[in-house]
């Protein structure tokens, strides 16, 4: 007998960030047919989100391009995620963090980045929660001229995009040829974009399914407001280089009600908490699940965890304050899952009266 020793085999990280990445599939539902719908569990990175990722390849071509220097400052715009993740790849790095923000972000989000140590300017007023995109880029180009901080733009950054290069990687490895449909949020285009870049050129025929809350402009649709956070983009706003609309194979546009409907029922369904993005994404694609080919994969890009927006998301008044709780919504999300279940549990039954049972003689 050869005895192995299991500490041996435990990879021990050295630095935060060689724990980004190689996030797990979970299997959400599945239909009759065969298909099925995954998701990408990118809320398990360290700070609970996929924008680790980006922030810390942004991190690291600013210091090969010589932006950044030893000791030096970081600022950057930000509704939290991709804060977070700067303040985490700071601390690593040996940076300064200034997070521009506004209260349109969620507190824990806020309350996260200041944790990391990250110094919180606040654009658009303590009482008013509407997102302020458009201030806070202009306040962080301003503290980038006027502080001599690297202002990483994640909007127009390249490598905001090219960040998600493991993340193709991933999905191609895992999945291979059975991964036919990529669907999630656009915000800001690194995650979506540059995910389906590095799997066609992987060789992927993935089709991909661009999602973004009802009333942002990204597809070009009237403003309004809305409360999903990390997506969406406001009247006024450039949308940057990195959402690549050639990259985009369609492009659906999701109401709040629906989104967080959809995360809330996820979370009682499964025990995970997921963002309100994800929700929006996760509601596109259980509605196109039946519809696909027979044996098809579509997963969802969960890019953040719930945890975030227990004061929001996951908070009954303030959905109610904003005419955003809806009985009936939560009711048909469910109605899609059980419809889906009994679809499995009939074509089972099929298959078995179609095998003919043997006789014991």
């Amino acid at each position: 007998m050869t005895y192995q020793n299991p500490r041996m085999q435990t990879r021990i990280a050295r630095v935060g960030s060689e724990l980004i990445g190689d996030t797990p599939l979970f299997e959400l539902a599945r239909v009759g047919s065969g298909s099925r719908l995954l998701l990408k569990m990118e809320q398990l990175n360290p700070t609970g989100s996929c924008k680790v990722r980006m922030a810390r390849e942004m991190i690291l071509a600013a210091e090969r391009d010589g932006l950044l220097k030893p000791g030096g400052q970081i600022v950057e715009s930000s509704s939290g995620n991709t804060g977070t993740g700067l303040a985490f790849i700071a601390i690593e790095r040996g940076y300064r963090f200034i997070a521009v923000v506004d209260n349109n972000a969620s507190r824990a989000k806020l309350s996260a980045m200041k944790a990391l140590g990250a110094e919180l300017r606040f654009v658009g007023g303590q009482k008013s929660d509407t997102a302020s995109t458009v201030e806070r880029m202009r306040v962080a180009s301003e503290i980038a001229a006027t502080e001599g901080a690297f202002w990483p733009d994640q909007h127009h950054n390249p490598n905001n995009n090219l960040g998600y290069v493991g993340l193709a990687t991933e999905l191609h490895r895992d999945l291979g040829d059975d991964l036919k449909y990529l669907v999630g949020a656009v915000g800001t285009g690194g995650t979506l974009c540059g995910t389906v870049k590095e799997l066609r050129r992987l060789g992927s025929s993935v089709v991909s399914i661009g999602v973004e809350p009802a009333g942002s402009i990204i597809f070009g649709g009237a403003p309004h407001q809305h409360w999903q956070t990390g997506a969406g983009a406001p009247a006024g706003f450039c949308v940057g280089p990195n959402v690549d609309h050639t990259l985009i194979d369609e492009e659906l546009t999701v109401r709040d009600i629906d989104a967080f409907a959809t995360a809330r029922t996820v979370t009682r369904r499964t025990g995970f908490l997921v963002g309100g993005t994800a929700g929006m994404a996760i509601y596109v694609a259980l509605r196109r699940l039946p519809l696909l080919k027979p044996g098809s994969t579509i997963v969802v890009l969960a890019c953040d965890a719930g945890e975030k927006y227990l004061d929001t998301v996951y908070n009954d008044d303030w959905l109610e304050a904003r005419q955003l709780l809806s009985t009936s919504a939560h009711h048909r999300i469910e109605r899609i899952f059980e419809a889906y279940r009994d679809s499995v549990r009939m074509a089972d039954f099929d298959l078995e009266e179609a095998i003919p049972s043997r006789r014991v003689s």
